[in-house]
């Protein structure tokens, strides 16, 4: 099933892939991939949750990664984005009715694609996006998933005036007003910013291939997120801010900051997860937003992290930091 996925030269699949299309409670067409661990013994299955204008293709080199260490990985696009359905007439924009659309999305991956085919136990790692979602739809997750590795989830915006309150009030009548679909920021895909002034990675050679990849398959790419985008994603952070939401959360969770990130708000990010049962902080000092994509210098933070907390033991929790 090889032909699910988009190569480059610099970024040739891995091995053991499987890919395909499962349907959507909606009908909409959402491409997952399932990649088999190559190292022994076998640990289990990472499901792994990308960002906003992500696809599978750019978490190919973690998904070697994961198989060296004996780790499978389960994945899929968003709907409304890389190689799922287009949610809107025009598919550059960045749009979704509401974060509780990914959540279930989620739940059948896993009913229909982890479940069956993926060796358990599960663990979670999600960026951005991915890590908002993981967290709204951790009730569902609590009986399915050991642990969750978050990174620099989407809790707030730097350097706003407005707090996500605000910004879902704003939203909110925009959208009532039929503006939904305005693109609220950056407009339709362009050509990539130079590498001098991307704030996602400080990773010449990842960013080069990151984008090269949506300049050999267009189709992938994505614009700006939308009103309707921004106003669901407000509301998902306010939901799994609440107390009692947090007093729910049974999965013990290790939450990343990139100290340098300029994307997400890390200040939100230390203050959830100083509130957050089970749960433990690790800033990784000079990073920015997308770790994964970083530097060596910083990836390899992470990934020690990620070893000292997957699998694991229940005490490792409050050290892995």
């Amino acid at each position: 099933m090889t032909e699910h996925f988009f190569n480059t030269p610099d970024n040739p699949l891995p091995d053991n892939a499987v890919g395909g299309f499962f349907k959507a409670r909606d009908g909409r067409q959402i491409r997952y991939a399932r990649f088999a661990a190559t190292g022994r013994p076998e640990k289990g299955t990472v499901i792994l949750l990308q960002g906003r204008n992500e696809c599978i293709e750019k978490y190919f080199e973690t998904v070697r990664n994961l198989s060296a260490r004996g780790l499978g990985t389960a994945t899929l696009d968003w709907r409304g984005q890389g190689g799922s359905d287009r949610l809107i007439r025009d598919p550059q924009r960045g749009y979704v009715r509401s974060f509780r659309d990914y959540a279930d999305d989620l739940d059948i991956f896993f009913k229909e694609i982890v479940l069956p085919d993926c060796r358990g136990p599960y663990y979670i790692l999600a960026h951005s996006t991915g890590a908002l979602v993981a967290l709204l739809a951790s009730p569902r997750l609590v009986n399915r998933v050991q642990r969750m590795v978050l990174l620099t989830p989407f809790l707030g915006i730097p350097g706003q005036c407005y707090s996500m309150k605000a910004i879902r009030l704003m939203t909110t009548v925009l959208t009532l007003l039929g503006l939904g679909r305005l693109y609220v920021k950056w407009g339709p895909p362009k050509a990539a910013a130079p590498f001098e002034v991307n704030e996602l990675t400080s990773d010449p050679a990842r960013y080069r291939r990151n984008t090269s990849m949506f300049d050999a398959h267009p189709r992938l790419a994505l614009g700006g997120p939308t009103v309707r985008w921004l106003r669901a994603a407000s509301a998902a952070a306010l939901a799994v801010s609440r107390p009692d939401f947090m007093a729910r959360m049974r999965i013990p969770t290790l939450i990343v900051a990139a100290g340098a990130d300029t994307v997400v708000s890390t200040r939100a990010i230390a203050r959830y997860a100083r509130y957050l049962r089970l749960s433990s902080l690790l800033t990784i000092d000079g990073a920015r937003h997308e770790i994964l994509q970083e530097a060596d210098f910083y990836r390899e933070q992470l990934l020690a992290a990620f070893d000292a907390f997957v699998p694991g033991n229940e005490e490792e929790i409050f050290t892995a930091a």
